[in-house]
């Protein structure tokens, strides 16, 4: 049997299950959803096992209660072939009346939400599971703690493990749990071949419309080429259509994009509303990022020595990397991440807000002395822009780096952390 490297989402689904019927893991192909689920459960159905799908599709439909018997927790993988289940789940956990139940995952948003009567409040609860962040994985020694920093601890510590090949290799690889086991070569096939499936079956199984698979490779490419940008459907289209034969219908743009976004593949990134001392207007377009890097590494067919060539676009996805690692970790915190702007052009790419009203203020830098300089100045201003008689101060300013050799805080209180140095 493969090793298992632990996931945050453990502690999550464990903390999730004490509290109720039901817990719906969600997230991408490959990122572990059904490994960390079978962990916890007692017994497991597998709805999409071709030996027994016909079956247990039909049973689903005369007979669901019947596929619900066996020891709780009881996983049900890959539910979403049969949207009549979530009530069946919903009415057994009402009538056990008892926690912790029954697990499902799907890997993408049902269909046909018709077949689903209730909403699940107060049965239900839900995890959206990710690729695996650095630390996870291994590559990050997590010798710096966001928890820790919440907490107000200043001596913090740590000497960066990756140099900036590994991390182009990094970037390239992705959080795909199988392919952190293997040998690098093959391990960058990885993202390319989830990549394949995406554009090929899965953006048109997941609702039953056929879609075009170059016009997908255009819109992912479009996508990738704008990694943290808070760009629009009609630029995203006006994009596209450089490249296209025929005219696109914004429509048309916008169901490729939903589509994406029903499988997991894109998660955009809302924007953060303090409380300013000034009337400055805040802009809330959401940013746009691939749920892991290694995706639009394959959308845009480039590879580690690729980045390594292009700084700008190597820093472009160094971020969406840390974006997805600062989820993972805010989850388990009980937080959100979300980006800030301004009409004035303050920028910060990060924010972490935790349910207690604690937040954290981020940049992220893939390396340089004078990056790491105007990142620290950009949360100062921002700092300083926030009208603390109304809301509570930052926790932190962190400026999140690839590069820097050294995790500390500099005397002007800002940290300065190595991506290899983070965890929750």
């Amino acid at each position: 049997m493969r090793e298992y490297k632990p996931r945050i989402a453990d502690i999550i689904l464990q903390r999730k299950l004490a509290g109720k019927g039901a817990v719906l893991i969600e997230g991408p192909k490959w990122c572990g959803k059904t490994t960390t689920a079978e962990k916890a459960a007692q017994s497991t159905l597998y709805m999409a096992d071709p030996e027994n799908e016909k079956q247990n599709l039909m049973l689903a439909d005369i007979n669901p209660k019947l596929l619900l018997q066996g020891d709780a927790p009881r996983l049900i993988d890959e539910w979403q072939v049969a949207p009549k289940l979530w009530d069946a789940v919903r009415y057994e956990v009402d009538h056990r009346d008892e926690e912790g139940q029954f697990i499902l995952t799907g890997s993408a948003v049902p269909p046909n939400n018709e077949e689903i009567k209730h909403t699940g409040t107060g049965r239900f609860s839900w995890l959206l599971m990710r690729p695996m962040s650095l630390f996870e994985s291994g590559e990050a020694d997590g010798s710096v703690s966001l928890t820790d920093l919440f907490s107000g601890k200043q001596d913090i510590m740590g000497i960066n493990p990756l140099d900036i090949h590994r991390l182009a290799f990094l970037v390239c690889r992705g959080g795909w749990p199988r392919a952190s086991f293997l040998k690098d070569e093959i391990a960058l096939d990885q993202a390319y071949d989830y990549y394949d499936a995406i554009v090929h079956a899965d953006i048109s199984r997941v609702d039953g419309v056929k879609r075009d698979a170059e016009r997908v490779k255009r819109l992912m490419r479009s996508y990738a080429r704008n990694q943290g940008a808070q760009i629009s459907n009609e630029a995203l289209k006006a994009d596209m259509e450089q490249n296209d034969v025929s005219s696109l219908d914004a429509n048309t743009v916008m169901s490729y994009i939903n589509a994406l976004k029903k499988i997991f593949v894109i998660e955009e990134m809302p924007a953060w509303n303090p409380n300013l001392r000034s009337k400055t207007s805040i802009r809330s377009a959401d940013t746009r990022y691939f749920i892991d890097p290694s995706i639009a590494v394959a959308a845009l067919g480039v590879g580690p020595n690729d980045l390594l060539d292009d700084l700008n676009t190597f820093g472009l996805l160094f971020e969406t990397m840390c974006v997805r690692d600062l989820r993972v970790f805010a989850d388990a915190l009980h937080g959100c991440v979300y980006h800030y702007r301004d009409k004035t052009g303050l920028e910060c790419d990060a924010v972490i807000h935790l349910r207690n009203g604690a937040y954290g203020l981020i940049e992220i830098k893939l390396g340089g002395d004078a990056a790491i300089e105007h990142g620290a100045e950009t949360l100062k201003k921002l700092r300083d822009k926030i009208d603390t008689d109304k809301m509570k101060a930052p926790a932190f300013l962190m400026v999140l780096t690839g590069t820097s050799q050294y995790a500390f805080q500099r005397k002007d209180g800002v940290y300065v952390v190595p991506i290899g140095c983070l965890r929750n």
